[in-house]
């Protein structure tokens, strides 16, 4: 099958289109003929490996030092089921797919950056929304779940104060959508071109973050949550952790170790079948431009989504 290797951490020209195996699936497990992806900034971040030298220690020993131990990158996918192992009860061959290939922080898989890959029938692995395409449906797991884990931190009332920075990315566009959903009135930060995008999902009010004195809109918040961690900062973002109620509180996805549950995967189902949450796709590549793809996922500008069509 056709496949994207990682050969060494580094520039995008590590990405290399190859030839590989064809994965057989475990009796526990299906095998998922893949139609799209996504490129993820935690992809992006695993690919170039240079962070400060304690953390990257720490992730070569995640993943493998030098070069990545599974040279396939990706744990978002959907597809259809092409074969199945003998004890799997699930899932039947035809069904339309989407899945996350981490159920919790000790099982994880990579490889979805190919043609397919094995799963395990219980792992964040179900049925695609109806109302989805293979594209739609790739651009909710990644977003999604970690949004979850964000508003898991929280206990949103109905007319709360939610201020989210950094709310036009992959991350942020969930956790709006997810917001409104419990009731909150939300401040989204993010750059003017993409106030029409969060507004369509659900925002109440809106802060450009590349504005001089920006930090003065602020507000008084019961939670302000930060979507984009210690990579982004301005004066707006300092400001704004410190903008709270005398109970509120700051939430940084750079905050512990993201859990990623099967419940909250098949809640993102659910309401994006109810058409309560939209995903969002910014850019559409083959799998043959994966480097283009990471090229402009490391930009740091992206709206929502990438997603690798395959």
């Amino acid at each position: 099958m056709k496949a994207i290797e990682c050969l060494k951490y580094g520039d995008v020209e590590n990405l290399v289109l190859s030839n590989v195996r064809k994965p057989i699936p475990k009796s526990n497990e299906v095998l998922i003929k893949i139609c799209a992806t996504s490129v993820t900034t935690s992809d992006v971040l695993i690919r170039r490996m240079n962070e400060p030298m304690i953390p990257k220690f720490i992730l070569q020993l995640i993943f493998g030092f030098g070069k990545p131990r599974n040279p396939i990158l990706g744990m978002v996918s959907s597809g259809v089921i092409e074969e199945k192992g003998k004890e799997v009860t699930s899932f039947n061959l035809g069904d339309e797919v989407f899945a996350y290939g981490s159920i919790s922080p000790t099982k994880r898989r990579f490889g979805s950056y190919a043609e397919y890959i094995c799963l395990p029938e219980d792992w964040n692995l179900t049925l695609k929304p109806v109302n989805l395409s293979f594209a739609e449906a790739a651009a909710i797991p990644y977003g999604g779940l970690l949004a979850s884990h964000l508003l898991k931190k929280t206990s949103i009332n109905k007319g709360d104060n939610v201020l989210i920075y950094g709310a036009s990315g992959s991350i942020g566009t969930m956790v709006i959508q997810l917001a409104k959903h419990l009731g909150a009135h939300v401040t989204s930060v993010c750059s003017g071109r993409n106030f029409d995008l969060v507004k369509s999902l659900g925002s109440d009010e809106l802060i450009d973050y590349t504005l001089e004195n920006a930090e003065k809109q602020l507000e008084i918040y019961k939670y302000v949550i930060d979507a984009v961690g210690h990579s982004k900062s301005s004066i707006l973002k300092e400001k704004s952790k410190k903008a709270l109620t005398s109970n509120g509180k700051y939430i940084s996805i750079d905050h512990g170790t993201p859990s990623t549950p099967k419940e909250a995967f098949s809640n993102l189902k659910r309401l994006a079948e109810q058409e309560k949450l939209r995903p969002v796709i910014d850019r559409v590549y083959s799998l043959e431009e994966m480097a283009e793809a990471h090229r402009y996922v490391e930009k740091g500008h992206k709206r929502g989504n990438v997603v690798i069509t395959i």
